[in-house]
């Protein structure tokens, strides 16, 4: 089944009409569905698709030679090209045939690892022989700072030669919904938090099981298919990833900010810094300012970007002793679940954010919204520090949201606090939003009426977009 990723269908389909050479570069994390994207779009069409492998030069060069020579009207005697140049000579053989063909290359970092060279031979060969014809070329990999860098990069051979590039994310919480129809919008919302909206983690979710069930099964059992995931992904990514264990663990733990970070690991400062930039290239961490400040503040704070990171080392990875003696149902029901609305607080910050740029609520808001985020700071006037969950400004406007993810019903108490909040700022024109899981009870609803600048959002309104 293949689900979501409309609008990078749609471009890639647009971009094979054009009968142009096409060179489209494909990056995000692992597990993302990158490839499964490029097989979708592969359907039906005179193409070759290659996964290059962390190994020789020897081994990635036989590899693409045979997914070159066996594949459909692309035939040839011979077993395999002698080296890089000898294959590259026989695609512009393909070009100059006039052929539709589509040359996928997956894990590319892999292949230039293996054999620099092939990025500059690739840029010989698009700007003699390819940019002319009708080759579809694909570069893809999940090393983002590689793809950033050594293929997207001005300093890489092949800058400039790109004809599009897609950054593939992690679904949202309104595209994962389609992964896990048999289960109830709360139980749904769950899930996506748990496994970070990856499709991959996503279809091991077992809709004949219960949700409870599901996430024993994944991640507090010793086989579960998640039960080791970060660690294995952090071995891939990461040379010596024992420290960044440790940064991610005191982030998940609550400490935020830099010192309180390099603090809770015994790491230098200095060393944090560069482990964390580390971090968030690889999207796992994230870099937050308040959303009143320019980029070079200093008012900085440092969360995990994914909630499947955060829940696992929130609630596995303290664990893993009693899980590996096959208790992990018990740690599940009496560690794990009294703490679940808490650790959804952040996880509906996001959904809610995501919910605002849903095309069809994203044209009826006060203003068009750009950059959002959280702000915090000092009342001045109760001589304490704020927050705001969810907040964004355009000129003289300003949005300020509150996001509640409990089990009681919203009331006055919360449009108040959230008032007093905007209060701080001097914006002439301000809009509250109020998220509520529960919904809202009858005291607040009345008093919302006589305001124009206020909205309430139900969970169940939100789902049933």
């Amino acid at each position: 089944m293949f689900v979501g990723r409309e609008r990078e269908l749609k471009k890639l389909n647009n971009m094979y009409k054009s009968e142009q050479f096409e060179f489209a570069v494909l990056y995000g994390r692992r597990r993302v569905g990158k490839t499964t994207l490029i097989r979708e779009f592969m359907k039906e069409k005179q193409g070759v698709y290659y996964m290059s492998v962390e190994g020789a030069k020897k081994e990635n060069l036989n590899g693409l030679s045979k997914a070159l020579l066996l594949q459909g009207e692309l035939q040839k005697s011979t077993a395999e090209f002698q080296d890089y140049e000898a294959l590259l000579n026989y695609i512009d053989s393909i070009a100059l045939s006039g052929q539709r063909v589509i040359i996928a290359i997956d894990e590319y970092p892999y292949l230039a690892a293996s054999y620099p060279a092939i990025s500059s031979m690739l840029q010989s060969h698009i700007d003699c022989c390819w940019k002319n014809s009708r080759i579809f070329l694909i570069l893809c990999g999940s090393s983002m700072s590689f793809m950033e860098e050594q293929v997207l990069g001005y300093k890489s051979p092949l800058y400039g030669r790109r004809t599009a590039q897609f950054k593939i994310h992690p679904f949202t919480f309104f595209e994962s919904r389609q992964m896990l129809r048999s289960f109830s919008p709360e139980q749904q919302a769950i899930l996506y938090g748990v496994t970070g909206g990856i499709p991959e983690y996503l279809s091991r979710v077992n809709e004949t099981l219960s949700m409870d069930e599901n996430m024993i099964q994944l991640f507090f059992d010793e086989s579960g298919r998640l039960f080791e995931e970060p660690v294995n992904l952090m071995k891939q990514e990461l040379k010596e990833p024992m420290t960044y264990h440790s940064i991610v663990s005191a982030i998940a733990s609550g400490a935020s900010k830099l010192n309180e970070i390099a603090t809770k690991t015994g790491l230098e400062t200095s060393g944090c810094s560069n482990q964390l930039s580390s971090l968030i290239a690889l999207g796992i961490v994230c870099r937050e300012i308040p959303a009143t400040e320019s980029v070079t503040s200093r008012k900085t704070l440092y969360s995990l970007a994914d909630s499947m990171f955060l829940f696992w080392y929130r609630f596995v990875r303290p664990n893993v002793s009693s899980i590996s003696r096959g208790v992990g149902e018990q740690v599940y029901q009496t560690l794990v679940l009294p703490q679940l609305n808490d650790f959804m607080g952040q996880v509906f910050e996001e959904m809610c954010k995501q919910y605002l740029f849903l095309p069809d609520i994203y044209q009826i808001l006060p203003f068009p919204i750009g950059e959002i985020g959280r702000w915090w700071g000092n009342n001045p006037k109760a001589r304490r520090k704020e927050e705001i969950d969810l907040m964004s400004i355009s000129d003289k406007k300003a949005l300020f949201c509150e996001c509640k993810w409990r089990n009681e019903k919203a009331g006055n108490t919360v449009l108040e606090t959230l008032m007093e909040r905007g209060e701080l700022f001097s914006y002439p024109d301000k809009y509250y939003y109020i998220f509520s899981k529960s919904g809202f009870d009858d005291a607040i609803i009345s008093l919302t009426q006589n305001y124009k600048n206020v909205k309430l959002i139900d969970f169940k309104d939100m789902c049933s977009i």
